[in-house]
């Protein structure tokens, strides 16, 4: 069985990765390939994700700031760098379970993960030559101008620090209307039109201020193109898929190892 394909869910606090996470293993399993979910929050308290794979059964936040006597900050910290000690176990396992696709759900502070050592030490023992980053744009910052160049450069940051492939995903599109979902598309793919936007958007409209937000999207424009997606109505996750295809083998589809065999 070939190396299975690995995409690591990150973005800002709610920005839906552990809902997203759930609804792209539920694509995969009804495609007909099987999916391995990695929980790598040790203060997650969602309900609706079911991780094959928990960090929590190694660190929780809860006993770090007990034992450690931290207040909540220290311990994500704290947290932080004791997972990256655990992470042989979670690869360990990871080699127990044949899948096909391994799904990580990251720490909700973005900024634990892009920033930390302990993250790139984490990525660096799990990942293999077939993987990729799903960068997540939360819609509520999203549909502001600022809000959307400050997600744009915290992807092109990830990209940057963790040297993967990196695919931005803009989310609950569900809770966008229609125009809304167009404009912020259309930034994605036009950065003249982000330009425009941001510069309308300025109080205060600074000549030489407009100049460096110009140069600075325009290097970022490979960067830029958003797939539209939502956990609601399943919508763009085959999209995904097969952008995730692309990356991890030119296109081709995978032979699903798990799926029924053909009765007919």
């Amino acid at each position: 069985m070939d190396e299975p394909g690995t995409i690591y869910f990150t973005g800002t606090a709610g920005a839906g990765k552990t809902s997203l996470v759930t609804a792209f293993r539920s694509w995969l399993t009804t495609a007909g390939y099987s999916a391995t979910v990695v929980n790598l929050d040790p203060g997650s308290e969602s309900t609706t994700l079911q991780p094959d794979i928990d960090i929590r059964e190694w660190v929780r936040l809860a006993d770090v700031m007990q034992e450690y006597d931290l207040g909540p900050n220290g311990a994500q910290i704290a947290a932080a760098d004791l997972v990256a000690l655990k992470v042989f176990e979670v690869k360990q396992a990871l080699s127990e379970l044949r899948s096909d696709y391994v799904l990580v759900d990251t720490p909700g502070q973005i900024e634990l993960f892009a920033f930390r050592e302990s993250s790139k030490a984490i990525l660096e023992a799990l990942s293999g030559d077939r993987s990729l980053v799903a960068f997540l744009f939360d819609p509520t910052l999203a549909k502001s101008p600022s809000g959307f160049v400050s997600l744009l450069m915290l992807s092109a940051t990830v990209e940057f620090r963790f040297r993967l492939p990196t695919y931005n995903l803009l989310t609950k599109v569900d809770l966008l209307t229609p125009a809304q979902v167009e404009e912020i598309l259309s930034w994605g793919e036009n950065p003249g039109a982000l330009v425009d936007a941001v510069e309308r958007d300025m109080p205060t409209p600074d000549a030489q201020l407009s100049s460096g937000v110009f140069r600075a999207i325009e290097s970022m424009a490979p960067l830029m193109t958003l797939l539209p997606t939502s956990s609601q109505d399943l919508s763009g996750l085959e999209p995904l898929y097969r952008h995730a295809q692309q990356v991890f083998q030119g296109g081709e589809d995978l032979e699903p190892s798990h799926a029924p065999p053909d009765e007919g």
